[in-house]
């Protein structure tokens, strides 16, 4: 049984796996379809691909963690619709993505109740994204987490670097309060544990490169337009038990 099991779970990633190669953004803006080479970096990806009546991404979903006050998440527990984000604070399209879509998902499905967001650190372009991940981590200590989030993502706000004085002004911006305890806690190994798991589960999906996303299980990948998230997250609900899915205003703005 163990054995079987495995293997379901198996499956059900290289299913994953496979929609991600199905299409990429250009450099410039919207998706459109293109053979991937197998490359990495923050170029964005493949949509989402259709599911079949059996639905292969079952196993996926699992990778929502659903817990109650993760400062890393926004929205309720127990949404209908849970989009995992694996993102680097280095990638010039996850920021185009948390100015540009973000905020609109999280007005219009988020504050409803329909939708939870979950972000998973997964720095790829090294020290500086690493060091960005901890920092944002640390800031989730103290309730800031999107605080942070928006200030590292602001536009131009990757050009300046994510040294050590850097950190503690977009700490500052963010609103973190206590500034020694936020410098303890991004160099602490509670940190360093977070983060690579995140890391760890990105990798084991097959993503390699940011943004990366799974709604219920379904694989996004790239900045992809708005509409490409709106019908992911519409079909997702209109497939999940309707449980959960009353509107929850105070709930959906848990986190930010």
């Amino acid at each position: 049984p163990v054995i079987i099991g495995a293997g379901v779970v198996v499956a059900a990633l290289l299913l994953g796996l496979a929609s991600y190669t199905a299409t990429r953004p250009d450099d410039d803006g919207p998706a459109k379809p293109s053979a991937i080479s197998g490359d990495s970096g923050d170029s964005g990806g493949p949509g989402t691909s259709a599911a079949p009546q059996d639905d292969p991404y079952q196993e996926l979903q699992a990778l929502a963690r659903r817990e109650s006050g993760d400062p890393l998440s926004v929205g309720r527990a127990d949404a209908p619709v849970v989009m995992v984000e694996y993102a680097d604070f280095q990638c010039g399209y996850c920021g185009k993505f948390a100015r540009d879509t973000e905020p609109e998902l999280i007005d219009k499905y988020v504050e409803s109740g329909v939708l939870r967001i979950e972000w998973r650190n997964f720095p790829i372009f090294g020290e500086e994204s690493e060091v960005a991940a901890r920092g944002a981590w640390a800031a989730g200590q103290q309730g800031r987490f999107w605080q942070f989030h928006a200030a590292a993502y602001a536009d131009g706000a990757k050009e300046k670097g994510f040294g050590e004085d850097r950190l503690k002004e977009l700490a500052e911006q963010a609103g973190v309060k206590d500034l020694d305890a936020f410098a303890e806690d991004l160099e602490s190994e509670a940190a360093r544990k977070s983060v690579k798991r995140d890391q760890e589960e990105a990798y084991a999906l097959g993503a390699t490169s940011t943004p990366s996303f799974l709604v219920n299980g379904r694989p996004i990948s790239g900045a992809q337009p708005m509409d490409t998230f709106v019908q992911a997250i519409e079909a997702a609900h209109q497939a999940a038990p309707e449980k959960g899915a009353e509107p929850s205003g105070a709930a959906g703005k848990a986190g930010r």
